[in-house]
């Protein structure tokens, strides 16, 4: 059937374009992801959005379609998998998602990382854990406590991780980045600590995750990374089900630390520093540690009313 009318409505410009209802997005995205889009349309279409910006109705209809194709983690435990989506990198500040990863597994948690490259000029996620000896999951399974687990794009939904990659044509992130921050690869009992990098994004992020009842902590992360910034605390907003959490929040506490921080780390710096704050040759940053409590607390509050699971 193709998506031409689809596009026809989100594509009219800035003024023009209507937002589509959830269930036209899920049956959109369900044709995108059978992969029966020609790539010109696929391409008409990430622009399109890209001009327009996603509705929460879109984002959840975009997801509706994903979580019925998603590949599926399992956790058997009542103790929620923490999920840390890392699709950003990191350009200047060192890419700390591994390190919040180590420290929750440390701490007892079961975390699954997924993510993957769209772009080059970055530090990616999975390099860096592969530097620390964290190799790509294979396949799907039980996550078991006190590991951390990667799972690359493709393993999860191989037609998601191409939408991704439309970026290198297009120079532009499209809905897909958004959808890979809101996603649920986890059956059973799971905790979401997810970002944005602008602040326009967050009321349409937040509106979601009350939709999909969701465990989760927001952030504005470090360049787009589920992280704290290393020179200061950022405001965390916590859902419990869905609904806010407001006694977990955390404000933020602005430093501004720039001293003695290392900056334009490659991969193999990167690592090397991660393993120095593991090894308490140097003090974990402040606010990553603020951030690894803050998620053990919530971890907590959730096993105090447990849940089957958070995928609508």
């Amino acid at each position: 059937m193709g998506i031409a009318h689809f596009i026809r409505e989100i594509g009219r410009g800035k003024h023009g374009a209507k937002n589509l209802t959830r269930e036209q997005a899920r049956e959109l995205m369900t044709e995108i992801l059978n992969g029966t889009v020609e790539p010109v349309a696929m391409g008409a279409f990430c622009i399109a959005m890209r001009i327009k910006g996603e509705s929460p109705d879109e984002l959840m209809g975009f997801l509706d379609a994903v979580h019925e194709r998603l590949q599926l983690f399992t956790n058997p435990n009542a103790q929620p998998v923490v999920v840390l989506p890392s699709y950003n990198g990191a350009r200047r500040l060192p890419l700390l998602t591994p390190l919040l990863a180590k420290l929750l597994a440390r701490q007892g948690h079961a975390v699954l990382v997924h993510g993957c490259s769209s772009e080059d000029n970055r530090v990616n996620c999975e390099d860096v854990l592969a530097a620390i000896g964290i190799s790509p999951a294979t396949h799907v399974g039980d996550i078991v406590k006190g590991d951390v687990v990667y799972a690359h794009t493709q393993l999860l939904s191989s037609a998601l991780w191409s939408m991704l990659q439309v970026r290198r044509e297009t120079g532009l992130r499209n809905c897909a980045h958004s959808l890979v921050k809101l996603m649920n690869p986890v059956q059973g009992p799971s905790l979401l600590v997810t970002s944005y990098t602008h602040p326009d994004y967050a009321s349409a992020m937040l509106t979601s995750l009350q939709a999909m009842a969701a465990n989760a902590v927001l952030l504005r992360g470090t360049e787009g990374e589920p992280v704290a910034d290393l020179r200061k605390i950022p405001v965390m907003q916590c859902l419990l089900q869905g609904r806010t959490a407001d006694a977990f929040d955390i404000a933020a506490q602005v430093q501004h630390v720039t001293t003695e921080l290392p900056f334009h780390l490659d991969v193999e710096q990167t690592a090397n520093y991660i393993e120095k704050i593991l090894t308490g040759h140097i003090p974990v940053p402040a606010p990553v540690q603020a951030q690894a409590d803050l998620i053990s607390r919530l971890s907590k509050a959730c096993t105090q009313n447990p849940i089957e699971g958070n995928t609508p």
